[in-house]
Protein backbone atom coordinates (compact mmCIF):
# COMPACT_ATOMS: atom_id res chain seq x y z
CA UNK A 1 0.00 0.00 0.00
CA UNK A 2 1.41 3.46 -0.85
CA UNK A 3 2.12 6.03 1.85
CA UNK A 4 0.59 8.87 -0.15
CA UNK A 5 -2.27 9.37 -2.58
CA UNK A 6 -3.59 12.02 -4.93
CA UNK A 7 -6.34 14.16 -3.42
CA UNK A 8 -8.08 17.49 -3.83
CA UNK A 9 -7.84 19.44 -0.58
CA UNK A 10 -8.74 22.87 0.71
CA UNK A 11 -6.34 24.80 2.93
CA UNK A 12 -8.87 27.53 3.75
CA UNK A 13 -12.38 28.72 2.88
CA UNK A 14 -13.16 30.43 -0.42
CA UNK A 15 -14.29 30.02 -4.02
CA UNK A 16 -13.44 27.04 -6.21
CA UNK A 17 -9.84 28.27 -6.59
CA UNK A 18 -9.09 26.97 -3.06
CA UNK A 19 -9.45 23.38 -4.33
CA UNK A 20 -5.88 22.06 -4.70
CA UNK A 21 -4.97 18.82 -6.48
CA UNK A 22 -1.94 17.46 -4.59
CA UNK A 23 -0.32 14.59 -2.73
CA UNK A 24 -1.84 13.72 0.67
CA UNK A 25 -1.13 11.07 3.32
CA UNK A 26 -2.89 7.73 2.91
CA UNK A 27 -5.72 7.49 5.52
CA UNK A 28 -5.18 5.17 8.46
CA UNK A 29 -8.07 2.92 9.51
CA UNK A 30 -9.30 2.02 12.99
CA UNK A 31 -10.43 -1.45 14.14
CA UNK A 32 -14.05 -0.86 13.01
CA UNK A 33 -13.17 0.79 9.70
CA UNK A 34 -12.36 -0.11 6.11
CA UNK A 35 -10.06 1.53 3.60
CA UNK A 36 -11.80 2.04 0.26
CA UNK A 37 -9.94 2.50 -3.01
CA UNK A 38 -12.28 5.07 -4.52
CA UNK A 39 -13.73 4.67 -8.01
CA UNK A 40 -15.89 7.80 -7.97
CA UNK A 41 -17.18 10.56 -5.73
CA UNK A 42 -20.31 12.62 -6.45
CA UNK A 43 -20.52 16.39 -6.02
CA UNK A 44 -23.27 17.74 -3.75
CA UNK A 45 -24.19 21.30 -2.71
CA UNK A 46 -22.90 20.56 0.80
CA UNK A 47 -19.40 20.26 -0.72
CA UNK A 48 -19.18 23.83 -2.00
CA UNK A 49 -21.14 25.20 0.95
CA UNK A 50 -18.53 23.75 3.32
CA UNK A 51 -15.81 25.06 0.99
CA UNK A 52 -17.33 28.56 1.23
CA UNK A 53 -17.44 28.39 5.04
CA UNK A 54 -21.19 28.03 5.55
CA UNK A 55 -21.96 26.29 8.84
CA UNK A 56 -18.36 26.39 10.02
CA UNK A 57 -19.53 27.13 13.56
CA UNK A 58 -21.66 23.95 13.59
CA UNK A 59 -19.13 21.80 11.74
CA UNK A 60 -15.59 23.08 12.26
CA UNK A 61 -12.94 21.39 10.15
CA UNK A 62 -9.17 21.10 10.36
CA UNK A 63 -7.19 22.21 7.32
CA UNK A 64 -6.03 20.81 4.99
CA UNK A 65 -9.38 19.09 4.44
CA UNK A 66 -10.82 16.74 1.81
CA UNK A 67 -14.42 17.32 0.71
CA UNK A 68 -16.87 14.85 -0.84
CA UNK A 69 -19.13 12.34 0.91
CA UNK A 70 -20.79 10.27 -1.81
CA UNK A 71 -18.37 7.47 -2.57
CA UNK A 72 -18.15 4.19 -4.47
CA UNK A 73 -15.19 1.88 -4.75
CA UNK A 74 -13.50 -1.33 -3.69
CA UNK A 75 -12.36 -2.28 -0.20
CA UNK A 76 -8.57 -2.27 -0.02
CA UNK A 77 -8.13 -3.16 3.67
CA UNK A 78 -10.27 -3.90 6.74
CA UNK A 79 -9.87 -3.22 10.46
CA UNK A 80 -9.44 -6.03 12.99
CA UNK A 81 -13.09 -5.86 14.14
CA UNK A 82 -14.66 -5.88 10.67
CA UNK A 83 -16.28 -9.22 9.87
CA UNK A 84 -18.96 -8.59 7.22
CA UNK A 85 -16.69 -7.22 4.48
CA UNK A 86 -13.46 -8.32 2.82
CA UNK A 87 -10.81 -6.74 0.63
CA UNK A 88 -12.05 -6.76 -2.95
CA UNK A 89 -15.72 -6.15 -2.05
CA UNK A 90 -17.39 -3.43 -4.10
CA UNK A 91 -19.26 -0.93 -1.91
CA UNK A 92 -20.81 2.51 -1.79
CA UNK A 93 -21.27 4.85 1.13
CA UNK A 94 -22.33 8.17 2.58
CA UNK A 95 -19.59 8.62 5.22
CA UNK A 96 -19.61 11.11 8.07
CA UNK A 97 -19.17 14.63 6.66
CA UNK A 98 -17.11 15.80 9.65
CA UNK A 99 -14.24 13.58 8.43
CA UNK A 100 -12.05 13.78 5.35
CA UNK A 101 -14.08 12.86 2.29
CA UNK A 102 -13.81 11.26 -1.11
CA UNK A 103 -11.99 13.71 -3.40
CA UNK A 104 -9.08 11.31 -3.17
CA UNK A 105 -7.80 7.93 -4.24
CA UNK A 106 -8.57 6.36 -0.84
CA UNK A 107 -10.90 7.00 2.11
CA UNK A 108 -11.24 5.52 5.61
CA UNK A 109 -14.88 4.76 6.46
CA UNK A 110 -16.64 3.06 9.37
CA UNK A 111 -17.86 -0.37 8.29
CA UNK A 112 -21.33 0.49 9.61
CA UNK A 113 -21.58 3.26 6.98
CA UNK A 114 -21.01 1.14 3.87
CA UNK A 115 -23.37 -0.97 1.74
CA UNK A 116 -22.58 -3.70 -0.77
CA UNK A 117 -22.76 -2.46 -4.34
CA UNK A 118 -25.79 -3.63 -6.35
CA UNK A 119 -24.93 -5.43 -9.57
CA UNK A 120 -27.10 -3.43 -11.97
CA UNK A 121 -25.42 -0.03 -11.62
CA UNK A 122 -21.80 0.73 -12.45
CA UNK A 123 -19.45 1.80 -9.65
CA UNK A 124 -18.97 5.30 -11.12
CA UNK A 125 -22.73 5.87 -11.19
CA UNK A 126 -23.25 4.33 -7.75
CA UNK A 127 -21.44 7.31 -6.24
CA UNK A 128 -24.45 9.41 -7.23
CA UNK A 129 -26.87 7.55 -4.97
CA UNK A 130 -26.04 7.83 -1.24
CA UNK A 131 -26.86 11.45 -0.33
CA UNK A 132 -29.38 12.37 -3.03
CA UNK A 133 -31.05 8.97 -2.95
CA UNK A 134 -31.39 8.91 0.82
CA UNK A 135 -32.63 12.52 0.87
CA UNK A 136 -35.35 11.63 -1.63
CA UNK A 137 -36.32 8.45 0.22
CA UNK A 138 -36.41 10.06 3.65
CA UNK A 139 -38.29 13.11 2.39
CA UNK A 140 -41.03 11.14 0.68
CA UNK A 141 -41.52 8.18 3.00
CA UNK A 142 -40.08 8.97 6.44
CA UNK A 143 -41.04 12.66 6.62
CA UNK A 144 -43.87 12.87 4.06
CA UNK A 145 -45.43 9.43 4.74
CA UNK A 146 -46.29 9.12 1.04
CA UNK A 147 -48.68 6.27 0.23
CA UNK A 148 -49.99 4.58 -2.90
CA UNK A 149 -52.55 6.62 -4.87
CA UNK A 150 -51.67 9.90 -3.13
CA UNK A 151 -50.63 12.92 -5.18
CA UNK A 152 -47.15 14.39 -4.79
CA UNK A 153 -45.57 17.49 -6.34
CA UNK A 154 -41.79 17.20 -6.56
CA UNK A 155 -40.13 20.54 -7.25
CA UNK A 156 -37.01 20.37 -9.41
CA UNK A 157 -37.57 16.87 -10.73
CA UNK A 158 -34.48 16.93 -12.95
CA UNK A 159 -32.07 17.71 -10.10
CA UNK A 160 -29.94 15.26 -8.14
CA UNK A 161 -32.57 14.65 -5.44
CA UNK A 162 -35.51 15.11 -7.79
CA UNK A 163 -34.48 12.36 -10.22
CA UNK A 164 -34.52 9.84 -7.37
CA UNK A 165 -37.70 11.22 -5.79
CA UNK A 166 -39.57 10.79 -9.10
CA UNK A 167 -38.55 7.15 -9.34
CA UNK A 168 -39.33 6.32 -5.70
CA UNK A 169 -42.76 8.00 -5.81
CA UNK A 170 -43.58 6.25 -9.09
CA UNK A 171 -42.63 2.83 -7.69
CA UNK A 172 -44.78 3.54 -4.63
CA UNK A 173 -47.78 4.02 -6.93
CA UNK A 174 -48.34 7.73 -6.25
CA UNK A 175 -49.61 10.24 -8.80
CA UNK A 176 -46.38 12.11 -9.54
CA UNK A 177 -46.25 15.76 -10.63
CA UNK A 178 -43.02 17.68 -11.08
CA UNK A 179 -41.69 21.09 -12.08
CA UNK A 180 -38.72 21.37 -14.43
CA UNK A 181 -37.63 23.25 -17.54
CA UNK A 182 -38.93 22.27 -20.98
CA UNK A 183 -35.59 20.77 -22.03
CA UNK A 184 -35.87 18.17 -19.24
CA UNK A 185 -39.48 17.15 -19.90
CA UNK A 186 -38.64 13.87 -21.63
CA UNK A 187 -36.16 12.99 -18.87
CA UNK A 188 -38.63 13.41 -16.00
CA UNK A 189 -41.37 11.57 -17.89
CA UNK A 190 -38.97 8.65 -18.36
CA UNK A 191 -38.36 8.59 -14.60
CA UNK A 192 -42.04 8.28 -13.68
CA UNK A 193 -43.63 11.73 -13.75
CA UNK A 194 -47.34 11.65 -14.62
CA UNK A 195 -47.59 15.42 -15.08
CA UNK A 196 -44.85 17.92 -15.93
CA UNK A 197 -45.04 21.66 -15.40
CA UNK A 198 -42.52 23.92 -17.15
CA UNK A 199 -41.70 26.35 -14.36
CA UNK A 200 -40.33 28.87 -16.88
CA UNK A 201 -43.62 29.09 -18.79
CA UNK A 202 -46.34 28.01 -16.34
CA UNK A 203 -47.35 28.83 -12.76
CA UNK A 204 -47.92 25.55 -10.95
CA UNK A 205 -49.95 27.35 -8.26
CA UNK A 206 -52.61 28.21 -10.85
CA UNK A 207 -52.80 24.65 -12.23
CA UNK A 208 -52.83 22.43 -9.14
CA UNK A 209 -54.98 21.97 -6.05
CA UNK A 210 -55.65 19.43 -3.30
CA UNK A 211 -52.15 17.91 -3.46
CA UNK A 212 -51.37 15.46 -0.65
CA UNK A 213 -47.62 16.12 -0.45
CA UNK A 214 -45.21 18.74 -1.76
CA UNK A 215 -41.50 17.87 -1.70
CA UNK A 216 -39.54 21.13 -1.81
CA UNK A 217 -35.78 21.40 -2.34
CA UNK A 218 -35.93 24.98 -3.62
CA UNK A 219 -37.63 27.19 -1.01
CA UNK A 220 -38.21 30.93 -1.45
CA UNK A 221 -41.04 31.98 -3.75
CA UNK A 222 -41.53 28.37 -4.91
CA UNK A 223 -42.39 27.37 -1.36
CA UNK A 224 -44.64 30.40 -0.84
CA UNK A 225 -46.72 29.46 -3.88
CA UNK A 226 -46.92 25.84 -2.75
CA UNK A 227 -49.01 26.35 0.40
CA UNK A 228 -52.20 27.16 -1.49
CA UNK A 229 -52.18 23.98 -3.59
CA UNK A 230 -51.94 21.50 -0.69
CA UNK A 231 -55.13 20.01 0.69
CA UNK A 232 -56.10 20.67 4.31
CA UNK A 233 -54.19 18.24 6.47
CA UNK A 234 -51.64 17.66 3.71
CA UNK A 235 -47.88 17.95 4.08
CA UNK A 236 -44.98 20.03 2.78
CA UNK A 237 -41.53 18.53 3.27
CA UNK A 238 -38.51 20.76 2.73
CA UNK A 239 -34.76 20.26 2.67
CA UNK A 240 -34.20 24.05 2.87
CA UNK A 241 -36.48 24.96 5.79
CA UNK A 242 -40.26 25.29 5.90
CA UNK A 243 -42.28 28.36 6.97
CA UNK A 244 -44.11 26.97 10.01
CA UNK A 245 -46.29 30.08 10.36
CA UNK A 246 -47.56 29.70 6.80
CA UNK A 247 -48.15 26.00 7.35
CA UNK A 248 -50.30 26.74 10.39
CA UNK A 249 -52.31 29.35 8.51
CA UNK A 250 -53.12 26.86 5.75
CA UNK A 251 -53.77 23.92 8.07
CA UNK A 252 -50.83 21.96 6.67
CA UNK A 253 -48.14 19.84 8.31
CA UNK A 254 -44.64 21.14 7.56
CA UNK A 255 -41.47 19.09 7.89
CA UNK A 256 -37.89 20.37 7.58
CA UNK A 257 -35.05 17.87 7.67
CA UNK A 258 -31.44 17.10 6.84
CA UNK A 259 -30.88 13.45 6.09
CA UNK A 260 -28.59 11.32 8.22
CA UNK A 261 -26.99 8.36 6.52
CA UNK A 262 -28.65 5.08 7.41
CA UNK A 263 -27.34 1.71 6.29
CA UNK A 264 -30.77 0.05 6.34
CA UNK A 265 -32.22 2.81 4.15
CA UNK A 266 -29.33 2.56 1.72
CA UNK A 267 -29.89 -1.20 1.52
CA UNK A 268 -33.54 -0.64 0.54
CA UNK A 269 -32.42 1.70 -2.22
CA UNK A 270 -29.77 -0.81 -3.33
CA UNK A 271 -32.47 -3.49 -3.52
CA UNK A 272 -34.42 -1.35 -6.00
CA UNK A 273 -31.27 -0.95 -8.05
CA UNK A 274 -30.70 -4.73 -7.99
CA UNK A 275 -34.24 -5.19 -9.34
CA UNK A 276 -33.46 -2.84 -12.24
CA UNK A 277 -35.91 -0.24 -10.91
CA UNK A 278 -33.49 2.62 -10.35
CA UNK A 279 -31.49 4.79 -12.74
CA UNK A 280 -28.73 7.21 -11.80
CA UNK A 281 -28.87 10.26 -14.05
CA UNK A 282 -25.43 11.79 -14.58
CA UNK A 283 -25.01 15.29 -15.98
CA UNK A 284 -21.23 15.10 -16.39
CA UNK A 285 -18.15 13.24 -15.22
CA UNK A 286 -14.83 14.96 -14.44
CA UNK A 287 -11.40 13.58 -13.54
CA UNK A 288 -10.40 14.31 -9.95
CA UNK A 289 -7.89 16.91 -11.13
CA UNK A 290 -10.77 19.00 -12.54
CA UNK A 291 -12.69 19.32 -9.26
CA UNK A 292 -12.78 23.11 -9.64
CA UNK A 293 -14.77 22.86 -12.88
CA UNK A 294 -17.09 20.32 -11.28
CA UNK A 295 -17.79 22.72 -8.39
CA UNK A 296 -18.41 25.61 -10.76
CA UNK A 297 -20.98 23.52 -12.67
CA UNK A 298 -22.71 22.38 -9.48
CA UNK A 299 -22.98 25.92 -8.14
CA UNK A 300 -24.91 27.02 -11.24
CA UNK A 301 -27.78 24.78 -10.07
CA UNK A 302 -28.76 23.71 -13.59
CA UNK A 303 -27.37 20.18 -13.73
CA UNK A 304 -29.76 17.40 -14.71
CA UNK A 305 -28.90 14.64 -12.27
CA UNK A 306 -25.51 14.13 -10.68
CA UNK A 307 -21.98 15.45 -11.25
CA UNK A 308 -19.31 12.80 -10.71
CA UNK A 309 -15.56 12.91 -10.02
CA UNK A 310 -13.62 9.90 -11.34
CA UNK A 311 -10.38 8.83 -9.69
Amino acid sequence: MPNTMKAVRIHGYGDSSVLVYEDAPLPQIGPDEVLIKITACAINPIDWKVRQGHGKERMPITFPFILGWDVSGTIAAIGSLVSHYNPGDKVFTRPNSSRNGGYAEYIAVRASEITAAPANISLPHLAGIPLAGQTAWAGLFEQGKLRRDQSVLIHGGSGGVGTFALQFAHHMGAHVITTTSAKNKDLVLSLGADEVIDYQAEDFSKKLKDIDLVFDTIGGDTQKRSWGIIKKGGTLVSTVGADEKAAAEYGITSKSFMVDSNGARLQQIAALADQGKLKVIVEKEFPLSEARAAHDLSEKGRAAGKIILLM
